[in-house]
């Protein structure tokens, strides 16, 4: 049961004062009801600085989101304008160019009133949100900030004292009416953002802040709660297991965050969903139902709750939920067009819009240079759904140029560098201009909105096998979070292979499971030489990977961290300069990671068969090979073929093909490596093999037939057979036992074979002969014995 709140504590009291002083509530003259009281809450999330209309998107724009909150607060003025956070990173250029401060501008002249703290809010690390977002704006010393709504999380505590990083929650009064707010960030923000950058921070459970926090809101006297939670549904379906089955972590917050919580508002996983569950205790009182909602990304929809409650006690009487689009889907009623607003553009917030644009105009039209195609992330079967478990050519590109940018001793001479995927927000296409492309400062923005540094530092060859082994997801307690597998992109000259095998993990919530893969990394080449586990090797990645970000917690271990003060954006700028600004700089459409199934160990002129995965790139457009070519050295040893179909699964498994191929009869044995070609992409990979040695047999005979004590020197024949057709060279030796003298007989094979006269046995018996093949280069040693009988 709720706590009673003041208001219902002074109902209480009143009817005890009556009775008292010796009156009745019928001695009284019965009080008019108050009328209720409606209570009207606009919501949004994940705008990500999306300021500029797009119709092709349905995205509004902050000034048409602006004019309907301004249209629908005329129709109730108890409104509240709330978000469920994410509204700022990973925008668009216009605003982030300009560190986002046009879309902290346009939400402040909307009149945005609180939101949740969403994980790319703290992109830029706590202190930028507290000390530049959060604080107020000042020309001098805070020209970028100055956020007037209030950020708040309940989960999120300081390290050192256990007290609230940013507030808990907010409450306000609207109508004589209490309305309270309590926020909740993502509990996987720690892989979400650079660890750095929250060092200080402590992220809690969810549904335990927010149940005490909305607690201390009901006896501080709110009558309405709602829930701003930056964490979401990965289904639109109301009835699926992620709203329902407390065992994910989705179902546990909408299914165990407690009664005194009248709506949750969320946002994260981008898609909007109008949902309402029954909350069993709040049997016997007018609404029975919890509104759970979220209004999609990009201000594209509005979620608007209204409350109609009681003044005198307090209770919710009645709630009514909308999702509402900003934009129409048919403009005309004739058929697909582009939408049209459904709400007139704020004036002063489109000025704000207009200015940012201009603004971005001017920094982004430069031509840095031009590419021969589109560098682009990989992509899942449907062409556009970006896939961050695939291999891309823009992943690759951009872990080169940060290679390259840190390739001089001052910077550490880095011989390798990695990428994340999630740090890649756009595609690097270019604009078309003749049969090149040019890229514009803009257009190579976008890609990397973060502003990440380049950090440099000493990894061995068994950390680097750890990182890769890490792209197979698993959090710090071992679960496995949402993205199951991230790629990361590789810079030029560095290769590898591996394996992946279904395992079932914890899932995000104890007690579940979930079946996914775990990898293993079978062999690595820098260059083409063997990557050496003791050996050290200088490595470049971004700041956010160099704290561990994204699960990729061995980086975080690299000795001699040093962050270079090179910008990822910059690092591209100079790159670009460097190599496309006289030619178009190509498309290297060859794959770093590739996975090949076990090779089992063959013998000279024996057959060698496994499966390759991972060997094209997913987009379409991407160039593709049809076959792959088998070499061992310098010689070619046969082709397969490639089935380049894309799938839906977040993994890297497009390029599909089965070698199968003989060795030559003169292969050296030991360890050595096959070299797979794709003739059209570039790819080089190395798959490790180890030939043994062939095991022959020894086909022996003895004549004559009878042999006599004293008289019969036998003749003993040995016949090498080589298995493959491998020339049976080399030497035997046929030795006995006794005191005789030449207890053994040896000589080099003529022809594959071996022929040695035995002494005369001067007495009868039995006698053992013992045949000995010393092998070769392709073949093994080999050992037999024949029993002879000496007769009388």
């Amino acid at each position: 049961m709720r706590s009673s709140t003041p208001r219902r504590l002074a109902a209480s009291t009143l009817g005890v004062g009556l009775a008292v002083a010796g009156l009745t509530a019928a001695g009284t003259a019965p009080a008019s009801a108050a009328a209720p009281v409606d209570i009207q809450i606009l919501a949004t999330n994940d705008f990500h600085g999306r300021i500029l209309q797009n119709a092709s998107g349905g995205e509004a724009g902050a000034a048409v989101l602006a004019g309907a909150v301004e249209q629908l607060r005329g129709t109730n003025p108890n409104t509240v304008f709330a978000a469920a956070g994410d509204l700022i990173g990973a925008s668009t250029f216009e605003s982030f160019i300009q560190h986002d401060k046009p879309t902290i501008d346009a939400l402040n002249a909307a009149g945005l009133e609180v939101s949740a703290v969403g994980n790319h809010e703290l992109d830029q690390g706590y202190d930028d949100l507290v000390n530049r977002v959060m604080a107020p704006y000042d020309a001098t010393t805070n020209p970028e900030g100055g956020a007037e709504w209030k950020y708040i999380a309940a989960n999120l505590k300081m390290k050192a004292t256990g007290d609230p990083a940013v507030p808990a929650t907010f409450m306000k009064s609207e109508g004589g009416v209490d309305v309270g707010f309590v926020g909740a960030v993502t509990e996987d923000l720690p892989s979400l953002v650079s660890p750095a950058g929250i060092a200080d921070i402590d992220v809690t459970d969810i549904v335990d802040s927010v149940n005490t926090e909305a607690a201390a809101l009901r006896n501080d006297g709110a009558d309405v709660v709602v829930m701003l939670v930056h964490e979401g549904s990965a289904s639109t379906d109301c009835q699926s297991p992620q709203f329902t089955d407390p065992s994910t972590t989705w179902g546990n917050i909408v299914q165990n965050v407690s009664p005194d919580v009248d709506a949750i508002v969320s946002g994260h996983t981008h898609l909007a969903y109008n949902c309402h569950f029954p909350v069993s205790a709040w049997a016997g009182r007018p609404v029975t139902d919890r509104p759970v909602v979220s209004a999609g990304r990009y201000g594209v929809n509005l979620n608007q709750l209204e409350f109609s409650v009681d003044p005198d006690t307090g209770d919710v009487q009645a709630v009514d939920q909308q999702l509402l689009p900003l934009m129409s889907p048919d403009p005309d009623g004739s058929g697909p067009g582009l939408p049209t607003a459904l709400y007139p553009a704020d004036p002063a917030v489109q000025t704000i819009v207009q200015d940012a644009k201009d603004k971005a105009a001017e920094l982004g039209a430069q031509v840095l240079g031009q590419v021969a195609a589109p560098f682009n992330r990989a992509k899942l079967a449907d062409g556009t759904t970006e896939n961050r478990g695939g291999e891309s050519t823009l992943g690759n590109l951009v872990a080169e140029a940060q290679r390259w940018a840190t390739e001089k001793p001052e910077s550490g001479s880095a011989q390798i560098a990695f990428m994340n995927p999630g740090g890649l927000r756009d595609d690097m296409a270019g604009t078309v201009d003749g049969d090149a492309r040019d890229v514009t400062y803009k257009q190579a923005a976008v890609v990397q909105p973060f502003a990440n540094t380049l950090v440099n530092m000493d990894l061995t060859g068994a950390q680097i096998e750890t990182v890769l082994e890490q792209q197979w997801q698993r959090d710090a307690n071992g679960k496995v979070p949402s993205r199951p597998f991230l790629r990361l992109g590789v810079s030029k000259g560095f290769t590898y292979t591996y394996k992946e095998s279904p395992v079932t993990a914890p899932g995000q919530q104890d007690g579940t499971t979930v079946d996914t893969f775990q990898g293993e990394v079978t062999g690595m080449w820098l260059n083409g030489e063997p990557i050496d586990p003791g050996a050290t090797y200088s490595v470049t990645v971004n700041s956010f990977l160099a704290s561990g970000g994204d699960n990729f917690r061995e980086l975080a271990n690299g000795a001699h961290q040093a962050d270079t003060g090179k910008v990822d954006l910059s690092a591209m700028v100079d790159y670009l300069a460097q190599f496309a600004s006289d030619a178009p700089l190509p498309v290297d459409y060859s794959q770093r990671a590739v996975e090949t199934s076990d090779v089992a160990p063959a013998e000279p002129g024996g057959d060698v068969a496994f499966d390759v995965s991972s060997w094209s790139m997913s987009t379409q457009a991407d160039v593709k090979d049809s076959e792959i070519t088998v070499k061992l050295g310098k010689k070619v040893l046969g082709t397969a073929p490639v089935d380049s179909t894309v799938g839906t699964d977040p993994y890297d498994n497009t390029g599909t093909a089965h070698v199968d191929v003989t060795l030559p009869v003169g292969a050296d044995t030991g360890s050595t490596s096959l070299t797979l070609v794709g003739s059209d992409t570039g790819t080089r990979v190395h798959v490790p093999l180890k030939i043994k040695k062939a095991v022959p047999t020894l086909k022996v005979t003895v004549t004559p037939d009878r042999i006599v004590a004293g008289e019969t020197r036998a003749l003993v024949t040995v016949k090498v057979v080589a298995p493959n057709g491998i020339p049976a060279t080399g030497a035997a030796s046929v030795e006995w036992s006794g005191r005789q003298q030449g207890q053994g007989v040896g000589g080099s094979l003529v022809d594959g074979r071996f022929r040695a006269r035995l002494p005369v046995f001067k007495k009868a018996g039995t006698k053992t002969l013992t045949i000995k093949y010393g092998g070769n280069d392709q073949l093994a040693k080999v050992t037999d014995t024949v029993t002879i009988i000496i007769r009388r």
